[in-house]
């Protein structure tokens, strides 16, 4: 046991680290068969320790779309990636909240899509690339000029000796001659801890941490920790047990291996929906930085949705601190319109029903105020103003909604539910279910009804729409 003092200018306050942990190169693996018996759903285990909540002072996101989200579907054209990459770019804004975005560097369409990308001059996001932790990929790294790369260095026993055929003391010095040859290049490592929430933490994760904080203070040159929650087991939960704890694993890299915050990034999945507020969470607790791909495309149920952590970044710092929100709709347009990705309707933000309401009281409340009934004002924010779904149920208060919407009718423009041209289209639309009808009316039916009902009422009403 070794102690530690030091003064803790955050918090004012002298600290001291009890322990220094050393790597235990077990013979049998660490699985942790108590939680993850692959016969039953895995276990949220609690052993009521709590760490301190610590949000750094500053805080970023990360991109994984080109890497882990063309992972999942069918790979991107480079026009789509230079085109999504700019979107990116105006989403982040211009104090780079969206601060480095990665590529895979091993095709010639892969290297020619980062050069295109590097050529759009923008500052932010900065290109970085990943490779696994090989000499021969670390050579590509060097022939793209890159300054930062992320390296994948597995750490729990089931890939370490399970997938890799080694000891913990193999892995771990495999990795670390992978990072000095990165370091003797002048090239900021990124170690991807790749299955952290199944890792031994004491015994593999944080002795392995320490010795990339020695080799980062030797050098002079940051090393950057990205701790992947690659199957989705962490748990944000105050008090859960190691390793599946998203606060333990943050503030156990912050304290025990002295890595700062800004060299502290989160990657998670979304196997068990908690991908999001584990994202937070990390925030929270000591991460600067979450990675997240657009739309959450990934693999299997997909990484963290990069829109949805811009959102939240919002929600506890109280500013976009220079972030473009409704590029958030333009980037699901072109997902949807350029490349044909098809977004379950229900998505939060980005999918067509999000801030759309069927039933008629609902409708009804949106007519009075639209507060009522909308998250947020979507329309100024997202520039999604919120829709209706006319059908069986949705009266005339839908009615007059879909109208007001569909033209654009602002202030005393907008059509009250008692006006008679109201009344004759829902007429219509009763008639259609009445027949047997069973789906929603589409836009271009309803005005298809409206112009028969009234030609005259209909071109006056479509001024709005010419203008």
């Amino acid at each position: 046991m070794k102690e530690k003092l030091f003064f803790n200018e955050k918090r004012n306050m002298i600290e001291v680290h009890n322990y220094t942990h050393e790597l235990q190169d077990v013979q049998n693996p660490q699985l942790f068969r108590d939680l993850f018996e692959f016969g039953e759903i895995p276990k949220i285990a609690f052993n009521f320790t709590n760490v301190p909540m610590y949000s750094p002072d500053e805080i970023w996101i990360t991109d994984t779309t080109f890497r882990d989200g063309q992972q999942s579907q069918s790979p991107f054209t480079v026009k789509q990636i230079v085109d999504l990459f700019a979107l990116l770019s105006k989403l982040g804004g211009p104090n780079g909240k969206i601060k480095q975005s990665e590529f895979f560097i091993y095709s010639h369409k892969d290297k020619t899509a980062v050069r295109k990308c590097r050529e759009l001059g923008l500052e932010f996001p900065e290109v970085t690339s990943w490779i696994r932790a090989t000499e021969n990929d670390f050579k590509l790294v060097k022939e793209m000029e890159l300054k930062e790369t992320g390296i994948l260095v597995s750490c729990s026993d089931y890939h370490i000796f399970k997938k890799m055929n080694m000891t913990r003391r193999g892995a771990m010095d495999k990795y670390l001659a992978i990072v000095k040859t990165a370091l003797n290049e002048g090239i900021r490592p990124r170690c991807h801890f790749e299955d952290i929430t199944r890792a031994d933490f004491y015994g593999f994760v944080v002795p392995f941490a320490a010795a990339l904080k020695d080799l980062s203070d030797e050098s002079g040159i940051p090393i950057k920790i990205r701790a992947c929650d690659t199957l989705g087991y962490g748990v944000s939960f105050p008090g859960a047990a190691m390793p599946r704890s998203v606060p333990g694993i943050i503030y156990g890299l912050h304290h025990y291996a002295e890595f700062p915050s800004e060299l502290l990034e989160w990657h998670g999945h979304n196997d068990f929906y908690k991908v999001v507020n584990n994202a937070t969470t990390a925030w929270l607790y000591g991460a600067s930085a979450v990675n997240c791909s657009l739309l959450g495309i990934g693999e299997r149920t997909g990484n963290c949705p990069l829109e949805a952590m811009a959102i939240e970044y919002v929600s506890i710092r109280g500013s976009a601190d220079g972030m473009n929100l409704a590029a958030i709709t333009e980037i699901a347009d072109y997902f949807e319109k350029e490349i044909g990705y098809q977004l379950p309707p229900r998505t939060p933000f980005v999918g067509r029903n999000f801030n759309l309401t069927r039933a008629g009281i609902h409708a009804d409340g949106m007519l009075k105020d639209q507060e009522i009934y909308n998250i947020f004002d979507t329309a100024r924010i997202l520039n999604r103003p919120p829709t209706v779904a006319v059908d069986s149920h949705s009266g005339v208060a839908g009615i007059a909604y879909w109208i007001n919407g569909y033209f654009k009718l602002e202030g005393s423009q907008k059509i009250d539910k008692r006006n008679s041209i109201v009344e004759k289209l829902k007429n219509c639309v009763d008639q259609e279910y009445e027949a047997g009808r069973n789906t929603s009316m589409s836009d271009d039916e309803l005005a298809t009804l409206l112009r028969k009902i009234d030609a005259k009422e209909f071109k006056i009403l479509s001024k709005n729409l010419k203008d």
